[in-house]
């Protein structure tokens, strides 16, 4: 497979953002992830790739807390975010989740004006003093989302009388209006045309100037071009992980060029 010859490798130098060591989690005893160390660095977008019901998503999922919403789910081992144990009983999930956001494979806007959409986080963590600097923060993430000049003109129409291309880009607004660090994304094209699927990349690749961006993917294609570091995973185990190129030209693991090759999966 080519990837994207301007998809640069993330300099190894920088210190990780996310560490995750031993990562195990289960439902009801049943292991979906096995023994994960990963570490991930700033300012780049790390792909989780593998077949449908490998533990990518789980992973991701875990990187938030969002497994804490399922009574039957259980996280072992460490994961922490700038050296901060986010599993840590001192952490509030909902601060944590203001600070790594999430963007899920549906488009999923509230039922509310797009003005409102995006205010919501920073109303609820108090981000704002009044009207006039919520409204700075809205038209930043919007603008951020690359959708401030599509929408500049009906911010009080509601959000879900979008195309699903804006809807997205109206949840990725939403998500780091709160001025996250960490951006997870789940298959956030897969609902999505071609075309509306290009902006998102497109987006995704300004973002990383300013976030950590984490994303699985089902399309190998979409993590070569997007990307600078690749992590496969399979049967719930991180197979291998390294820079995008790396992973796709030449791995290391037998089970990653099957997959790739369209052998497994």
């Amino acid at each position: 497979m080519k990837v994207n010859t301007l998809t640069q490798p993330a300099p190894d130098t920088a210190e990780p953002k996310i560490t995750a060591r031993n990562v195990q989690v289960s439902y009801g005893g049943n292991a979906a992830i096995k023994d994960v160390s990963v570490d991930i660095p700033p300012n780049t977008v790390t792909a989780f790739i593998g077949p449908s019901g490998c533990g990518k998503s789980t992973f991701l999922r875990s990187l938030n807390r969002m497994n804490d919403t399922i009574d039957t789910c259980r996280v072992s081992g460490e994961i922490k975010i700038d050296g901060e144990d986010i599993y840590d009983r001192a952490v509030d999930p909902v601060q944590l989740r203001a600070k790594v956001g999430m963007v899920f494979q549906k488009p999923n806007p509230f039922p509310k004006s797009i003005f409102d959409n995006v205010a919501y986080g920073p109303k609820i963590h108090g981000m704002a003093r009044n009207k006039a600097a919520l409204e700075v923060i809205v038209e930043d993430a919007l603008r951020k989302a690359a959708l401030w000049d599509e929408v500049k003109d009906r911010l009080d129409k509601t959000g879900t009388g979008l195309s699903g291309g804006q809807q997205q880009r109206l949840c990725i607004a939403r998500a780091i209006a709160t001025s996250p660090e960490v951006l997870l994304m789940d298959e956030p094209c897969s609902a999505l045309d071609p075309i509306a699927t290009a902006q998102i990349e497109e987006l995704i690749n300004e973002l990383r100037e300013n976030y950590c961006v984490v994303i699985v993917t089902h399309s190998m294609q979409q993590a070569a071009r997007i990307s600078q570091k690749t992590a496969f995973f399979h049967l719930g185990s991180l197979v291998e992980y390294g820079d995008t190129d790396q992973v796709f030209t030449t791995p290391s693991d037998p089970r990653t060029e099957s997959y790739i090759t369209g052998r497994i999966g």
